[in-house]
Parts: structure tokens; sequence; C-alpha cells
């Protein structure tokens, strides 16, 4: 028997009962703050409430109840959410009086995860699930199977409306939720099935043998999409790398327990720059990491290190191999399984528990040294990829000095094309960087003295995607960028002395502009990642089209606005001159404060990082050494395609 069916049996044995489900605190404030709950109200949100309901049939699964879960989006954005679980208990509530199924819907806080009989691991630990997403639908209506019947309730904005009734026989359990969210509470109320698509594929891959499926009623032609993966995080790595010249075939994995917590580590590495580990507790991904990544990191490092002194591939004189020569093209995914968590903030992003630690360094020491002893060839191959990156550290280390040298880094000497802003408080300050010395000229004229900042960029840019670090310090595309920032580049990078909160990236509505703004994110993401994960980079949205009709002047920033101008306007093309912008140059400087600068009237895009792995893969795709993915890219979106610089 292995470590995860031992926590699986010894879940099995224990009984999810009325008692089991224990009530904190009412509901009362879900409607009035869903932000506290959800984290917003925009698309984010949204997905949100599927993720929730899903969640908890998650746990289900976590212990041993259930092995199917359908998702369907109907046509009307409705959502159901089926499995195949023990059924939420139906029968009267020893504390509230009322069916405990309508407890779990309509007291927040009120769930069978705070006790110790109904779940053993969960990561719906705050039981706020199924009573938030029923506070913010329209409806929600609740099917039970158990003991050999079916139940069924509805509610309506968190207001119970039937009472519990029993509709008929069942020869099966399991729980059935279906839900319409709330226009009165949500920005967006249409699914995107790609991010459910997404969610749900990561779910199925920590949660080995689990089958989850996704229907999209509203296609044309539905297609089901499953996901069921015997390998577990295994098939996981072996996913993300699959676009990757790999360095061994078969991922390594690992795994132990201790005192009822569960580790497994899967980890492959490839010939990339970079490091992809991604965390997971209780099939929460900790964005922040926690103790669980710590362990890991501190483990595999003195792994290789000892491995290398023992068979002399770093002599005495050489200096150990760093965190970062070891991780460099490493693909991993560590995933902790665990009773009682405790994660630092109400995001959930970050795991506290010391004795967790404690197990992942165990596992790592012990197995993945076996694991280097065991297969020497593979061994070489990672020992010659760190010494590769130790090599690359070493000369980045040297072109960094030599640029700070030259002052190229010092903060006191600012690139001489930067127009700076006068004020100094980096919360109130932005930067353009503007494509071009013409609309860098227009923008210096039309900006806001105080606020604003101009560093016009020419030609095209370093594609970091294909280079080491060691090449980015004295690029001169690169380097006015990292010294008008001013927080350093990479493993140096410094977020609290990033001189503004607003990096606007402002480019011609064309294909050199979509180019220029991709190498410009690619290196961000690259390298200054916590840029992007504070939410301090956006995307300029000039017009493309302005539309004159006598004294009138109307801009428009893509066609549809455009034919929807002359709609509302009742004007006829005829009628009208109509300017199509082929750049930023051909604007003076007040059609460009006008139109893209004006911080009451403009429209800049935040760029947020959603999904870290789906973002490494559209990077990976767009900008690295491999033209096989770029050719199925454009196949697949070719006909996506609204405007076409020919």
């Amino acid at each position: 028997m292995n470590d995860e069916e031992l926590i699986n049996s010894s879940v099995e044995s224990s009984e999810y009962s009325e008692s089991d489900i224990q009530v904190l605190e009412g509901l009362e404030a879900v409607r009035k703050r869903p932000g506290m709950y959800i984290g917003s109200t925009s698309s984010r949100g949204l997905h949100h409430l599927v993720y929730e309901i899903v969640d908890n049939s998650i746990d289900e699964a976590l212990a041993g109840r259930c092995d199917t879960i359908n998702v369907i989006i109907h046509e009307d954005n409705s959502v159901t959410v089926k499995d195949n679980g023990a059924g939420i208990p139906v029968g009267l509530h020893p504390k509230m009086g009322i069916p405990t199924v309508e407890v779990v819907h309509t007291i927040l806080h009120a769930g069978g995860k705070f006790g110790t009989g109904g779940y053993k691991v969960s990561g719906g630990l705050h039981g706020v699930g199924a009573s938030v997403v029923n506070a913010l639908s329209v409806y929600l209506e609740v099917e039970v199977a158990r003991d050999g019947k079916i139940y069924y309730q509805r509610y309506e904005r968190g207001i119970t409306k039937t009472k519990l009734i029993e509709k008929g026989e069942a020869s099966f359990s399991g729980t059935k939720t279906t839900f319409l969210p709330d226009p009165e509470i949500f920005t967006e109320t249409e699914f995107d099935s790609q991010t459910l698509l997404t969610r749900l594929r990561e779910m199925a891959f920590l949660n080995k043998g689990i089958k989850i499926t996704l229907l999209d009623e509203r296609e044309e032609e539905p297609k089901e999409n499953v996901f069921h993966y015997e390998g577990g995080i295994i098939s996981y790595v072996s996913y993300l790398n699959r676009k990757e010249n790999v360095l061994h075939p078969d991922p390594i994995y690992v795994e132990g327990m201790k005192d009822g917590s569960l580790c497994e580590i899967a980890m492959q590495y490839n010939d990339s720059y970079v490091e992809n580990i991604y965390s997971y507790a209780n099939n929460i991904n900790t964005h922040e990491g926690g103790t669980h990544l710590t362990g890991f990191k501190a483990a595999i490092t003195r792994v290789i290190n000892d491995y290398a002194r023992k068979y002399n591939i770093l002599k005495e004189s050489d200096k150990n191999l760093e965190g970062g020569d070891v991780r460099e093209g490493l693909t991993a995914i560590i995933s902790v399984k665990l009773s009682e968590p405790q994660f630092e903030g109400q995001t959930k992003e970050k795991l506290g528990n010391s004795e967790i630690r404690t197990l992942v360094e165990g596992v790592v020491a012990d197995k993945l040294s076996s694991y280097l002893e065991e297969n020497p060839q593979v061994s070489k191959l990672i020992i010659e990829k760190c010494l590769y990156a130790a090599r690359a550290r070493d000369a980045a280390r040297k072109a960094r000095e030599q640029a700070r040298k030259k002052s190229a880094f010092d903060s006191a000497s600012l690139p001489g094309k930067l127009a700076d802003c006068s004020e100094k408080d980096p919360a109130l300050c932005e930067i353009y960087i503007v494509e071009g010395d013409s609309a860098g000229g227009s923008a210096k004229q039309g900006r806001k003295r105080e606020i604003q900042a101009i560093l016009p960029l020419w030609g095209k840019m370093l594609n970091v995607e294909k280079a080491r670090i060691d090449k980015v310090y004295g690029n001169e595309k690169l380097t006015p960028v990292i010294t008008a920032i001013g927080a350093n580049v990479g493993a140096d990078f410094d977020i609290s002395k990033a001189r503004y909160h607003k990096v606007i990236i402002m480019a011609d509505a064309d294909v050199d502009g979509s180019h220029i703004r991709m190498l410009l994110l690619t290196f961000f993401f690259r390298y200054m990642r916590p840029l992007i994960e504070a939410g301090y980079v956006y995307l300029a949205q000039p017009p493309l089209y302005k539309i004159e009709k006598g004294k009138e002047e109307v801009y428009a920033y893509d066609d549809a606005e455009l034919q929807k101008i002359l709609a509302e306007k009742k004007w006829k093309k005829d009628d009208v001159y109509i300017q199509r912008f082929k750049g930023l140059g051909e604007m003076n400087p007040d059609q460009l404060w006008e139109t893209t600068m004006n911080p009451e009237t403009r429209t800049i895009l935040q760029v947020t990082l959603e999904n870290a792995a789906e973002a490494n893969e559209i990077f990976s795709d767009l900008m690295g050494e491999k033209v096989e993915p770029r050719k199925v890219f454009i196949q697949e979106n070719a006909t996506k395609v609204v405007n076409l610089d020919i």
C-alpha cells in the first residue's frame, strides 16, 4: 500500500454525518461585500464561483468518496457541477434544527471541514464555498443522492425558496449543484471555457485517477473535454514540458509521508534558462510559496552539491553551486496534503506549516539522492546543466559589475532620453515606454510633467527568451528600461525600489508595435516578474481611427467601435473623413494626450498573471527557439485575426 492509499484508507473508515457539520457564523455580509469572499466581482470572481463548488467535490475525492466530477456550462450561462461522492447530509442539523444541506448553503462557515470526522484533508478550509455561491447567484438548486433517495432544494440570492423535498429513489450517491451568477453582483456574467479548462485540468493532474469533464453547451457543436491522469503530477510535469527539449525522458518522482501529511514531488529538466516550479497545498496553488517550497529549494541544492562533491565533479577549490544554478531549466510540481494547513493571509497563497519543510527536505534529501546514485547518466546531464548555469551566472556577475562601473544601473545616472517626472512618490508616478523618437517627442510635449515620465525606445530589443541573463546586462536597448525603473533585474530585482507604480507600454497599433509589446512583456515576465505580479505593468490603448465631420472629431479604438460610432451618429462613410493612424508619431501632442495619456479619459489595460504555467507556455511558444509551436499557434488562431497590416 503506497502513502496516498494510506491516507485514503484512513479516511474511508470515518463516517460523514449531520454531527460533522459545525456552524460558525451567519451569511449576512456576502452580498454586501462579495469581494471579501471571492476576490472581485469581475471575470476572476465569476469563475471563482465554479471553483468553490468543484473544490467541494475534490474534497470528497480526497476523502476517498468520489472519483468523477462533471461540469456543464448551459446556454443561459448557468453552471452545473455534479459528483459521485457521498452526498451532503440531509437530516436535521443537531444545532440549527433545519436540514443540514440547507445549513451548508445558507450559513457562512458551515461545513464538514472544521472538525475531525468529515474530512481528513481539505482545500476548502474556510467552509464558505456553497453558501457564498448561493448568496451571489440568482438561483441555486441542489440535488443530493444519499441513502437510496434523491433530495432537492432551491434558493434564490441566498434565501431558501423551497423546503427540502424527496424526489425519488436513487441507486447511486452524490451531489448536483446548478447555479446562475447574479448580474446585480458581477460586472461580467459570461464564463470563459478556456479559463475553466485550465483550472479543471490542473485539478485532475493534482488528484491522480480522478476524472473531471467539462461540457460547454453554448457551442454550436458541444464537445466534452475529459481530464483523467493516472500519472498525477508526473503527467503534469510531462504536460508542462511537452514542447521543451528535455534532458531526461521521464520525470523524477519522489514521495513520502509523516504524521498523516503526504508530500509528492515530480521534476524534470529541460534545456531552457528559466525555472518553473509550482507548489500546492491541498490542491491550492500557493503562488507565494511557503515552507514546502523553501524545503524543496534547500534540499535539491544540497543534494546536487553533495553528489557533485562525492564524485569529484566539483573540486575542492570550486565554489558550491547556488540555488539558481541548480534550478535553471527545472520544471517541478510540489504537492503536499495535510489535515491542518496554516496559510498566511486570506488569499491562501503561502503555506506556513513548519513541519512541512522538515517533511519535504527529508523526502528530497533521501529519495533524490538515491535516484541520482541509481541513474548516473541522468545525473551527469543534470550536473552539466547546473555547471553551465553557474558559468553563465559568473559571466552575468562580471557583466553586471562592468555595467555598474559605467554607472549603467546607477539611478543617479538616468538614461539620457528619459524625460522624468517631478513627483518623487512612486505610487503617484507613471512611465510611458514609447516606441520611436517621433512618438516619444509628442508624448514628452503632451504629458503631465508632474507625474508622467517618458522613455523613448528605438529599434527592436533583445528577445530574452533566447538568451541568458548575462546577455541582458549591457544590452543597449534594455539597459535604459532597467535603469529608468530603478529596481535592477533578475535575482537582484527589488520591487520596493521601483521608481514608478505604473509602467505603461505605448506602441503603435500594428504588427511591429505588437512585436515590441511582446518583447517588453517577455523581458518583464522573465526578469522583472514581481513588477507584473504587483500590477504595475500596463498597455496603452491608442486609437486606430479619427473620424471628422465638420468641426466634430471622434476617435475609435478598433473597427467595431468605428462602425458603432457611425451607426449611433447616423453618419455615412462618404460624408466623413476617416483617418487611420499608422503610428503614434502621426498624432500631435494634444491628440496623444487627449486619446491615450490623460488619466481621466484614457483606456489602459493592466497586465495580470492569473496562471503562471499558462503564461510561461505562451511566452515559450511565441518567443522561444522552437518554430513548430509558433506554427501551430498561428494555424489555430489565424481565423481570429481582426486587424493585419500588409
